[in-house]
């Protein structure tokens, strides 16, 4: 029989529609193929609690607790006062305390959370139990990253959070039995830390080229635009990306091409962005049942993100569908693609400059579409990303 393991994550892994979405679904997805899985979840959307009967066909049991998110932001303040991070507040929930209490009275082999504000629910160890942590990303650095261009209150707060999620991810690695970044370069950030003891491995994230195929996924219905950006828009990196560029980059290409379209296109758009739409041939789409259609129909993806932890699925899912990139530095952090693969640009002057070199050359474009599905193909797929975690299981006896 299948050993039980338990999986913890901090947001529902299913539909995986957005970053972290996307590679918890894909561990569950694992995880569930090779034992027998007792998933424990938040869900902050509503709309994702209908899958809810999938997840349960799917797991031996599934637990999945509605969070409010303005609730939780507020309720996270506390965490000032206690000296601990806003983020582990914030996923602090007594429904889940209670939930995780009695699912670790059954026999399970291995307990599995995804993302460190989940970890403290286990951090209490059983005897002959195996705890593995999926950082994913170095939550500390991103606060730190937000905290180098915040000003007044909100720099010491984003300095406070770093500082404490520094601490907290350090602890982490002592007690789990292993612990995993999204790429080399992330871990890299936890192994030199000076208290970290136990290395932190790496798996990178892959993408469903299958499904992100350049072929059959352009909608008649779906209109053409000169460039996209796919992703969620209630997301600040996203926000600050998506700004930066249509303040600095999106003028200097309309300065040469005056007609350029760009359609923005994620859920829940922040005012600032929503506030974009019709503006300088700008579309806002707001969420999309499929990203599939505006991917293809487009001529170029733009990745201008100013702060960027872990791997970009939105750029994986962009080359898979041929589509040519142009992406920050910060954007193509853990995606080693060759420059025939995908441009960076360090620059808001080289990213325009790429962009319109691109709109004035449809053979170029293919070209560099052609050589970035074929480097997804050879270095993105989900089974390859998935085999050191698989051997860390085996390794540990599971």
């Amino acid at each position: 029989m299948k050993s039980e393991v338990l999986f913890l994550a901090h947001r529902i892994p299913y539909p995986p529609d957005k970053g972290d979405k996307i590679r918890s679904w894909r561990i569950l997805k694992f995880l569930t193929d090779n034992y027998r899985v007792h998933l424990t979840c938040f869900a902050d959307d509503p709309r994702d609690l209908v899958h809810r009967d999938f997840l349960e066909t799917l797991c031996e049991s599934a637990t999945i607790i509605p969070l409010d998110p303005r609730a939780a932001r507020i309720k996270s303040v506390a965490a000032l006062a206690a000296g601990q991070p806003l983020s582990f507040q914030y996923f602090r929930d007594a429904r889940m305390v209670a939930a995780v209490r009695k699912l670790r009275k059954k026999p399970l082999s291995a307990e599995i959370v995804f993302s460190s504000s989940m970890a403290p629910y286990i951090k209490k160890p059983i005897d002959d139990r195996i705890r593995l942590v999926d950082f994913c990303d170095t939550d500390a650095e991103k606060w730190r990253d937000y905290a180098r261009d915040a000003k007044g209150p909100m720099k010491i707060i984003y300095q406070r959070e770093a500082k404490l999620l520094e601490r907290e991810e350090t602890d982490i690695t002592s007690w789990a039995d292993a612990c995993f970044a999204v790429s080399a370069e992330e871990a890299a950030i936890f192994n030199s830390r000076a208290d970290v003891t136990n290395t932190v491995a790496s798996f990178s994230n892959g993408v469903d080229a299958a499904y992100f195929d350049p072929i059959g996924n352009v909608a008649s219905d779906t209109p053409e635009y000169d460039c996209v950006f796919i992703g969620a828009m209630d997301y600040r990196a996203n926000i600050d990306g998506v700004l930066h560029f249509v303040k600095h980059v999106w003028p200097l290409v309309r300065q040469s091409q005056p007609e350029a379209t760009f359609a923005i296109v994620g859920a829940n758009p922040a005012p600032a962005v929503a506030a974009l739409n019709g503006e300088n041939g700008i579309t806002v789409t707001g969420r999309v049942e499929d990203i599939r259609p505006w991917l293809g129909a487009a001529k170029i993806s733009v990745a201008p993100l100013c702060v960027g932890r872990g791997i970009q699925n939105k750029v994986l899912e962009a080359m898979a569908m041929a589509k040519p990139v142009v992406a920050s530095p910060a954007a193509m952090t853990g995606i080693a693609a060759p420059r025939d693969a995908a441009l960076t640009a360090a620059t808001n002057e080289a990213m325009a400059a790429s962009i319109l070199t691109l709109l004035d050359d449809a053979t170029q474009c293919e070209r560099i579409g052609r050589a970035a599905r074929h480097f997804v193909l050879t270095h993105h797929q989900w089974d390859q990303a998935l085999k050191p975690l698989e051997d860390k299981l085996t390794a540990l006896g599971l």
